[in-house]
């Protein structure tokens, strides 16, 4: 049966995905949204939706190993597996404007991430922050992305508006978006729980489990979405889905469970992972950066990473 579910699972996120960015696309552009924009919230925190459910229950189980290690795991695992992976498929371009504004996010975000896990608690005050934080972030991304395609209409002249006549259409895609999401979560969890229960019976601790079967099966949304996107050559809500998820994780996830349920943060994450986690984070500013582009090869050098690091794991785990 466990079997069975692990297989269940993954078909539901190979077919969550393909509808989540179905949809995703054709809203972006009904709404002139840019892709990018979209990837950063809606498909960004939509796919981060099943890390969000671990943590809080992690945390009301008193489990802060799987909690904490779920968020931080996560977010290794979609820069250098994730992205490598999508990279490796089809090369991504990366946006300099807007970057430019989401990787100062991200960077805040980490380091804010940092300071948490050095002080040992995260605290209901401190959660209350990183939710503040995350939709003063929400709020000027839209805020920018509206003044721009004002900005846009002024030169040419010429005011661009949703069509009256495509509501069915739009209504359309939301069920698409929905439905992609809500397949993708359920997949999630089948494949999360199965492999939560392969592994206690090798009697591996919580902390390993949450920084990798917990933080791989729910970050399976993003790379099933990720390797859709760049499949479809959307590479800019692959990239947007990595760098929006990773802001979520630390400023939605931690933020909101630290609120209803205050963390006390493992060792093994202050001693080793959290800075697993800031360089993964610098790697993907130096490769996004250098020419603004995300070859096969940076994907390649980001998968192998990943699999040092999963290795590391496995004997540290072992010893």
């Amino acid at each position: 049966m466990t079997l069975l579910f692990l297989a269940l699972g993954l078909v539901l996120l190979v077919a969550g995905g393909e509808l989540l960015v179905r949809g995703a696309v054709q809203l972006a552009q009904k709404f002139r949204i840019s892709p990018l924009l979209i990837g950063l919230t809606l498909v960004g925190f939509g796919t981060s939706t099943p890390e969000l459910v671990t943590s809080l229950q992690a945390a009301f189980s008193g489990s802060p190993g799987i909690a904490v290690g779920n968020v931080v795991g996560s977010n290794i695992a979609n820069i250098l597996l994730i992205l490598g992976i999508t990279a490796l498929i089809f090369p991504v371009v990366v946006a300099r404007d807007t970057f430019q504004r989401d990787g100062i996010v991200l960077a805040l975000a980490t380091a804010m991430c940092l300071g948490a896990v050095l002080y040992g608690h995260l605290t209901p005050v401190l959660g209350a922050v990183f939710v503040a934080s995350l939709a003063g972030y929400i709020y000027f991304a839209f805020r920018q992305e509206r003044q721009s395609n004002a900005a846009a209409d002024a030169a040419s002249g010429v005011v661009t508006e949703v069509p009256k006549q495509s509501a069915g259409l739009i209504a359309l895609d939301v069920f698409f978006v929905v439905a992609g999401l809500a397949l993708t979560i359920l997949g999630a969890r089948f494949l999360v729980s199965s492999a939560i229960d392969i592994a206690r019976d090798f009697n591996v601790s919580e902390t390993i489990i949450g920084l990798t079967i917990v933080a791989v099966g729910t970050s399976l949304p993003e790379l099933v979405t990720s390797v859709m996107a760049a499949l479809r050559k959307h590479s800019d809500i692959a990239f947007g889905n990595i760098v929006g998820s990773n802001i979520y994780n630390i400023l939605g996830i931690l933020g909101v469970t630290a609120i209803i349920k205050p963390i006390d943060m493992p060792p093994q994450i202050a001693s080793l992972d959290i800075w697993v986690m800031i360089a993964a984070t610098a790697l993907l500013f130096l490769t996004a950066t250098s020419r603004w582009r995300i070859g096969r090869v940076e994907g390649g050098v980001m998968l192998a990473a990943y699999v040092g690091y999963s290795v590391w794991l496995g004997i540290n785990s072992a010893a």
